[in-house]
């Protein structure tokens, strides 16, 4: 259950930004989030200021523009509900290229985009230089409740292993003559979902009862405890994101 785990996501590199301890990027990326969230949404300038801050860190990280707008496409059908808004809203409307536009649709819809992205590309840096283990390690030491971390480790290491389950069911099922992909096919493929749910159920009621003999008492070790927790130093670094941003959504908001 140790061992190290990776994500699809994840993008291995020897960057500074991949050297950081978890926890100080988990804190780092949520202030900046709520920094962005904070700003008025016609203080235009200030989400260039965060873009900028978010394409530092990315070059930092030696994460391409390309690999981060090709997932932040996740953010898709939000983008749709926010250009809708022009037409949809009420109030004062405006002319643009012809159109009847309502200004607080425009408003709307461009909050919604701008920060929705810059969130989203928050959450993709995080995650390009995090592993899904050393995300379970830096909120166990930011004090996260222990039921939440524990649900995650279990979730983290038996998620491999269904997913290895279900490919040789699903292998056994083709090797038998049956192939999944008509619609009055959908029973056997229902089948097989509830026999592996039995299979991990049952899989799991065998791994509790070797926790219970090996000691287990309702908590996990404290992994965030022992070598590898952030420093004074690391702290400062990694506040230097956030606190830029929440400069600039101070300025915001008292100009606005």
């Amino acid at each position: 259950m140790g061992a190290g785990h990776a994500h699809v996501l994840y993008r291995e590199s020897a960057s500074p930004v991949h050297r950081l301890p978890p926890e100080v990027k988990i804190a780092a990326m949520v202030l900046f989030t709520l920094a962005v969230v904070a700003t008025p949404r016609t203080a235009f300038w200030a989400f260039g200021g965060y873009a900028l801050l978010v394409a530092g860190v990315a070059g930092l990280a030696r994460v391409g523009p390309g690999w981060l707008l090709r997932r932040a496409a996740i953010e898709l059908p939000f983008v749709i509900f926010a250009f809708a808004l022009p037409f949809l809203g009420a109030g004062e409307r405006v002319e643009v290229a012809g159109l009847g536009l309502s200004l607080d649709g425009l408003l709307g819809g461009w909050n919604i985009v701008a920060k929705g992205t810059l969130g989203v590309l928050a959450s993709l840096l995080l995650a390009a230089t995090t592993t899904t283990r050393d995300l379970i390690v830096g909120l166990d030491r930011l004090r996260c409740p222990q039921i939440v971390t524990q649900i995650a480790t279990f979730m983290l290491r038996y998620l491999d292993v269904l997913v290895g389950e279900a490919r040789r069911m699903r292998v056994a099922r083709v090797s038998r003559g049956d192939d999944p992909r008509f619609l009055w096919q959908l029973r056997g493929f229902a089948a097989g979902v509830g026999a592996l749910f039995l299979r991990a159920y049952e899989r799991g009621e065998r791994v509790y009862l070797a926790m219970l003999s090996r000691g287990y008492s309702g908590r996990m070790p404290a992994v965030w405890q022992g070598a590898g927790a952030a420093t004074a130093g690391q702290w400062l670094v990694g506040a230097t994101v956030p606190l830029v941003a929440a400069g600039i959504a101070a300025t915001a908001v008292a100009l606005t």
